[in-house]
């Protein structure tokens, strides 16, 4: 059931708050209040109208986790409304949590520019039911016509190609997304369409959802031309090896370093699954040209020429298990850093990353080789997506009478909302929602429901989609700090006897063999407080907490430090013997070892 926002009541909210069944819904469940799992709903009675299914990747504190998704049961238990999904662009933010989506909602049609349809299928082809899913290519010309939308678009640019904005009319009125996007004058790949956007802005349309990740980046972003140029000139500088990281998903960044390359008449290495992936792709597309000639194997890299050698790889932001991390630490299969190598970081550090990414850089200084980074003397990277100017040339061409930041942090969607203001826009006029917030447009006006759905995370372990709980985690964290100890309970249940006295195993808590009088005592604690408990007849969950109650403030008390305390419960005579006769032996070889 949907909940209530910030515990109001019905009655204490003006009666238009109140949905009613011919309105129009707007609610996202992922994508504010984060910068990743990107989904936008437009509901209208039995039709749902989705933008974009992403993931969000989890930092250091989400251990063991993969993925985070949005939760889907509204869309589960909406499961008889017709449901269509329309992708914006190929990023991982926008299409990555698409098969966790199919196996649980059912789609009546996915629709997505043509570079993401290729991504699409690739990563439906490593799901088996999913594989033969159909996606229906759409481009800046097409139209999708339901009962209740119709939907057109528009050019944007982005660091992928194909990317696209989207006008939404519904019958209360018209909604325009923008997806993710910057303005570049001389962008490379394909330009935005200011004539139609200006059109849109023409038809005074009611509501603007608008990308907020650089609102607090002043002035224009950097030119993805001078970027190429800046790449180009250290190739024709460089006389030694050139190893470059970027982003994979940044596909236009990967076309112009294998442009450079081929200019400066070097030969191709890409190293990182998501990098081949993305210029085995590109390829087949036509967006990125290299022929199989100025491919390098990994077998040739020994007899080529550093001079002729351009390889590109993952790992611009420190991931441990990329290729570059590998590089630097010297583990990687086929590269091996000499002195004189040029490594290229052609990327800003995502927030949190810095750390990762500068240890990586250390690295790659002690091995003797040149490392360049963006930095005020040069041009090695841009964004993908608009600052605040950029975002103020948005608000001017489509002037929309409401607005909704979207695509970003709360202290991006605020500094959004701010520039918003500045243009002239009323207060009143710009909502900052969170996940799950649904906005109600009646009639052209769009206000502000005093419902709202669930739009908590999902944390996703591998491609088990049922969902990780927050107990899950904060065991996981226990576990990384504080280890685990096992408590082995001998017991005969049918005379309510101990048979032995517990054995207690560490892992991860303390050294075992400076800690032996610790473990001692603690087994004497344990076993004299479950004597004292089963005098009594007692079930096996009694037993547990007796010894969880007894051993966690005893070991807290000694080591200020509190494991995980798994009491293991053995109900067998026969199997504690055999189970005593192990430990005197074990006990007699750490007594020699010793």
């Amino acid at each position: 059931m949907p909940q209530k926002s910030n515990g109001q009541t019905k009655k204490n909210l003006p009666a238009n708050n109140i949905t009613q069944k011919n309105d129009t819904l707007i609610y996202a469940l992922g994508g504010l209040g984060e910068v990743g799992k990107n989904m936008y709903c437009f509901e209208h009675e039995n039709e749902i109208c989705i933008i974009d299914c992403g993931v969000l990747f989890p930092g250091d504190d989400l251990l063991g986790v993969d993925y985070v998704i949005p939760d889907y049961h509204h869309l589960i238990r909406m499961n008889k409304k017709r449901k269509f999904l329309v992708i914006t662009h190929g990023h991982e933010d926008h299409i990555g949590g698409i098969p966790f989506l199919l196996q649980q909602v059912k789609i009546d049609a996915i629709y997505a520019p043509r570079f993401a349809k290729a991504l699409i299928h690739k990563k439906l082809s490593e799901y088996k039911g999913l594989e033969n899913t159909k996606v229906i290519e759409i481009d800046e010309n097409s139209s999708i016509k339901t009962k209740y939308f119709s939907l057109g678009f528009f050019n944007t640019i982005h660091s992928i190609p194909d990317s696209l904005g989207v006008l939404i009319t519904t019958p209360n009125g018209s909604i325009v997304h923008t997806g993710d996007f910057k303005f570049d004058l001389t962008p490379v790949g394909t330009n935005a369409d200011y004539q139609k956007m200006a059109y849109i802005g023409a038809i005074n349309p009611d509501l603007l959802l608008s990308d907020s990740t650089n609102s607090a980046i002043e002035d224009f972003s950097i030119s993805e031309t001078k970027v190429a140029n800046e790449i180009n000139d250290i190739f024709r500088k460089t006389k030694q090896r050139l190893i470059v990281a970027t982003f994979a998903s940044n596909v236009h960044r990967v076309a112009q370093i294998i442009e450079a390359a081929i200019k400066c008449k070097r030969k191709v290495i890409v190293f990182g699954r998501s990098m081949e992936n993305i210029v085995d792709i590109g390829r087949k597309m036509g967006t990125i040209h290299i022929k199989n000639s100025d491919l390098l194997s990994p077998e040739d890299l020994a007899y080529t020429p550093d001079d002729k050698i351009c390889i590109i790889c993952t790992g611009s932001q420190g991931e441990p298990l990329a290729a570059l991390s590998r590089i630097a630490n010297g583990t990687h299969r086929f590269i091996h850093l000499k002195p004189g190598d040029t490594i290229i970081f052609s990327s800003n550090p995502i927030p949190g990353n810095a750390s990762s990414v500068n240890k990586v850089i250390d690295k790659l200084f002690r091995s003797g080789a040149t490392v360049l980074t963006k930095s005020v003397l040069n041009n090695l990277h841009t964004t993908g997506h608009a600052s605040r100017e950029e975002q103020k040339l948005m608000l001017h061409l489509i002037r929309p009478r409401y607005f909704m930041p979207i695509h970003g942090e709360f202290k991006m969607l605020m500094l959004h909302k701010r520039t918003a203001m500045e243009l002239g826009m009323p207060e009143e006029s710009i909502f900052v929602c969170a996940n799950g917030d649904i906005l109600i447009l009646r009639n052209h006006e769009v206000i502000q429901s005093n419902w709202r759905y669930q739009g908590d995370d999902i944390y996703v372990d591998g491609n088990d989609i049922s969902g990780l709980f927050t107990a899950v985690l904060k065991d996981r964290r226990i576990l990384a700090d504080n280890g685990l100890v096992a408590v082995v309970i001998a017991i005969d249940s049918k005379v309510n006897k101990i048979l032995m006295k517990p054995v207690i195993v560490s892992r991860g808590f303390v050294f075992i063999k400076d800690s032996q009088s610790l473990i001692k005592e603690a087994e004497y604690i344990v076993y004299n407080s479950l004597q004292e408990k089963m005098k009594e007849k007692i079930t096996f969950s009694e037993i547990k907490n007796c010894v969880r109650s007894t051993l966690e403030p005893f070991l807290y008390q000694k080591t200020h430090r509190n494991p995980i305390v798994i009491p293991v419960i053995i109900n067998s005579k026969q199997t504690m013997e055999e189970l005593a006769a192990q430990r005197k032996n074990y006990r007699k070889k750490r007594f020699e070892n010793a």
